[in-house]
């Protein structure tokens, strides 16, 4: 089986902005960029199973592929709560230290910790692995994404952001009788 993790299209906001549940939309390149994601999947897409976070920059996204999508709300980027859509420089800097600190564990106000992301990521994932022996496409956030891959490489949540998971990005994974493994599309920087 081949699982396409695929990260939506440039999303409309300006830089600087927090967010990440916020139902942000797409840019203006959407078309490029569907383009250029369609040369990085199999030429026929049709008996392919497409899943979604339901936000609008990967809903769209989705659609392109199929008309039969299943929206999971598990698969929606980390929930900054109280930050959403504040700009990065007018968080209370303490409230942002601190989190920066240990983000892995430490949710923003009223949002959630990239280990409470992690563990609906990946039990949605491990979920939509199971469903049906098709082929897979999960349309989905950077956080997402990061998470999945942290997993199925053993990588440290902490370290995840080593991962680099641009706009438009595709990920292959295949399952075969030894696990998941990663084929094409990882990326990673330079550890620290």
């Amino acid at each position: 089986m081949e699982i396409y993790l695929i990260r939506h299209t440039s999303p409309k906001i300006d830089k600087g902005i927090c967010y990440g549940q916020s139902d942000i939309d797409v840019q203006n390149s959407f078309e490029d960029e569907v383009v250029t994601i369609k040369k990085n999947l199999p030429v026929t897409i049709d008996n392919i199973a497409v899943y979604s976070s339901p936000l609008v920059r990967c809903k769209k996204l989705a659609q392109c592929f199929s008309k039969e999508i299943t929206f999971d709300d598990r698969l929606m980027e980390v929930n900054f709560g109280d930050w959403e859509l504040k700009p990065w420089d007018g968080i209370n800097e303490e409230e942002l230290n601190t989190w920066m600190g240990d983000f892995v564990t430490i949710a923003p106000p009223n949002g959630e910790s990239y280990v409470q992301l992690s563990e609906r990521v990946n039990t949605a994932f491990d979920a939509i692995v199971k469903a049906s022996g098709k082929d897979k496409i999960i349309v989905a956030h950077g956080g997402v994404i990061r998470a999945i891959v942290a997993k199925i490489k053993q990588i440290a949540l902490k370290d995840s952001f080593n991962i680099k998971i641009p706009y438009s990005h595709v990920v292959k994974l295949v399952k075969d009788d030894k696990g998941i493994h990663i084929k094409e599309g990882l990326i990673l920087s330079e550890c620290n």
